[in-house]
């Protein structure tokens, strides 16, 4: 007699139920690099966040929580997040808030 067969024993009324694993999010391997640049851009300055590894949907979510909590712009463009001006710092700890590494590029 397995534990299977124990627990029908003690729990006749249960209804033994499908369980299907949760699918793994996709974890992030090398950490994600956050650069200042004001070149090509007429000289306004932004923040890129480079090195993200995931899906298209994954990365705007991303780069909404960053634009809503800080209150600025951006967007996102083959695989990378602008986001208005120099904010490397509080990029980089909120990215850490959400359980990211993160690589500090440039001055």
């Amino acid at each position: 007699m397995d534990l299977r067969d124990q627990l029908k024993n003690l729990f006749p009324d249960h209804i033994e139920q499908e369980f299907e694993m949760p699918k793994e999010k996709h974890a992030q391997q090398n950490p994600l690099v956050c650069k200042y640049e004001k070149k090509g851009r007429n000289g306004k300055p932004v923040t890129l966040i480079e090195g993200f590894e995931g899906t298209n949907e994954d990365l705007k979510a991303l780069s909404k929580k960053i634009k809503t909590t800080l209150g600025i712009g951006g967007s996102e463009k083959d695989g990378v997040i602008i986001i208005q001006g120099d904010n490397r710092d509080k990029i980089m700890k909120i990215l850490k808030d959400f359980g990211y590494r993160t690589k500090r590029v440039g001055g």
